[in-house]
This record gives structure tokens, sequence and C-alpha cells, in this order.
């Protein structure tokens, strides 16, 4: 049956007819436009040009093809996990379409052997493989339409090479991970840039290491600073739980930190309202007493007389004048005379 469509078609080319034979294995049925997938599996090492001289590659295939993924991927986890949150849907879709589970998947299916590059091109940490799966998706979606790509992913990807339960509780973000795990025990982390190169083929590598309170964690490589600090959060999430004497060195450097950043407590202010504006009996008695012995102490103040003045002073408000005149003078009179003498009235 397959010999006879094959046959029907005419094929030119027998290299076209193998392709043909390959991509029926693959996505489970045979091409209408043979070129879509021609183009969505030329990487760009090996670009072309068309009659317009535009370039040919299957970068704009990746493109369409990511979009298409992410709309059936986002519909099956919709369906699959019914009542589940948002958040737990777009992490559940985002681990199926990340670029790591779509190279496995193109290995799986055999997308890698139909690559077309220029032989001297590393995969570039193996993303050639994933663009390509996502070039073929866009090839899909353009020779038959949005349903075939469905079926594709359902009965050829989802049914036969992922287990959607387990993917989903699967955690893949190791820096999350220790990030949660440091703010919990209030450790400090950090992620130092160790390096920056480039490969043989030209392409950039980052290595970073994470470090806890001083103390150096895991170191990784990857070809973005993400995927360096993903792959150094991982080493250093497994160095804190099979070394025992890492994360006691990791809670010693703590310890002494926080020693050293402790400040001095101060008193602690008090409360209670003063009232000491207000001068009681008491506190007119204490203050005369004070000003009494003060005199006394001083060795060169004159002695005083019995009322308290010095000699030769008199105390204008003495009254003893008045008195003498008590018995013959009327009550009118007496008090005008104390007014006079308190007020200087001659």
């Amino acid at each position: 049956m397959i010999n006879n469509f094959i046959d029907k078609i005419k094929l030119p080319f027998r290299k076209e007819k193998e392709l043909y034979y390959s991509l029926y294995g693959i996505i489970g049925f045979y091409p209408h436009n043979i070129n879509y997938y021609k183009q969505a599996l030329m990487h760009r090492s090996v670009t072309r040009r068309n009659a317009k001289g535009r370039p040919v590659n299957n970068e704009r295939l990746e493109f369409l093809g990511d979009a298409i993924l992410d709309a059936i991927v986002g519909d099956i986890v919709f369906r699959h996990f019914e009542g589940k949150r948002e958040g737990f849907l777009t992490t559940t879709r985002s681990k199926i379409v990340q670029r790591e589970t779509l190279n496995r998947l193109a290995h799986e299916i055999g997308v890698s052997q139909l690559i077309v590059s220029n032989g001297h091109t590393s995969s570039h940490n193996s993303y050639m493989e994933g663009n390509a799966f996502e070039a073929l998706v866009g090839a899909i979606y353009l020779d038959r339409g949005y349903g075939a790509c469905m079926r594709f992913m359902q009965k050829r990807i989802l049914s036969q090479l992922i287990n959607l339960d387990k993917v989903a509780y699967k955690e893949v973000n190791f820096k999350s991970k220790l990030i949660e795990w440091c703010q919990k025990n209030r450790v400090k982390l950090d992620f130092n840039l160790i390096e920056q190169k480039r490969d043989k083929n030209n392409s950039p590598v980052f290595v970073c290491q994470a470090i806890i309170e001083g103390i150096e964690g895991g170191m990784g490589q990857g070809y973005s600073k993400k995927e360096s600090q993903q792959m150094a959060s991982k080493l250093t999430l497994q160095s804190l739980r099979r070394k025992p004497q890492f994360i006691d060195a990791v809670f010693a450097a703590k310890t002494e930190r926080t020693k050293m950043e402790e400040e001095p407590v101060e008193t602690v202010p008090d409360v209670e309202a003063k009232e000491d504006f207000i001068i009681t009996s008491d506190a007119e008695t204490a203050q005369e007493t004070t000003q009494t012995t003060a005199a006394d102490n001083a060795g060169n103040e004159e002695p005083k007389a019995g009322n308290g003045l010095k000699e030769n002073e008199t105390d204008e408000f003495d009254l003893s004048d008045i008195k003498a005149f008590a018995d013959k003078m009327s009550k009118e009179d007496i008090v005008a005379a104390a007014e006079a003498a308190a007020f200087g009235e001659k």
C-alpha cells in the first residue's frame, strides 16, 4: 500500500521517496507538500536562496511551530487536568514544550537523523534538534492544518512518549527550589559569573557558580546564563542533600555572619509621664534647705541677721512700726497704712 502511494505521486528523486517513507514513520501520514518538510529539516548552517534571493531555512517554520505547540499542548493539558489552576497548567505546559524535552522527542521519533546541516555545526547544546521538531510541527500545520497537528501530538507524542501525570509533578526549576530553600533558612545566595567564552563553533558559553553564605557551591555551564545557573543550582542542591559537611559549613558561616551583624540593645524608652513641672510644698521646703546650706558653707559671706537679712538692710515689708500704733489707730487706718508701706506710698 505504501509503495503504491509512493508510485502514484511519482517522486522525481530517490531521496524524496526515502524522505516520504521516513516522514510517514514519524508523523503517521504522508505529506501533501514535501517542500514544507524539507525546509523544516534545513538548519540555518546550510541556508539556501530561493528564486527571489531570500534565505531559506527552518527558522520561520520554527517560529510558527512554537506557537502551534503552545496552543495544542495548552489545550491537551487544560482538558487532562480538570480543575487545576492557571499556574499549574502553565508550568506543566512549559515542561513539555521546553527545549530539553523537544530535543529528546526529536531524537526518539527520528527527526534528528533527517536534519540537514553543514556537518560542522554542533547542536548548540542540542538546540538544533528541538528547533527542528518545532519546525516540523509548523510544516504539518501548513501542509495539513491544525487538526493534523493535534492528532500528531496526541497519538504519536503524548500517548506514546510522555506521561502527562509524571511530567506535571516533575520539578525542573532547580534555581527556584534553591532560592526557596535559602529564603526559608535565611541564608544568603548569590550566583557568580565565573567565565564567559565561546566553543569551537563560536557559540557563547557561560560558567556560573552558586555561592551560599560565602561557601562555594555547584558550578554549572550552559549556552545561556539562565541555563548555567540552573545547572549550578542542581549541583548545589545535590551537595546540600548528600554532603553533611557542606551544609554544616553553610550554617556555620550563617551563624558567624548574623553574630557580626547584631547591634547593641538600646535602653527601652520610659513611657511614664513625668510631672516635674508641678512645684509641690515638699519641693519648696527642699529648695529652701538647699539654698540655706549653700549659704552657710560659703566662707566669705557675712553672717545673717535674725530675720535673714544682712546688717543695715531693712525689710520693705516690715510692719513693726505699724503695730506700735495699732492701739491708737482704727481698722481703716491700719489697712491704709499697710497698703502705703507695701506699695511705697508716702
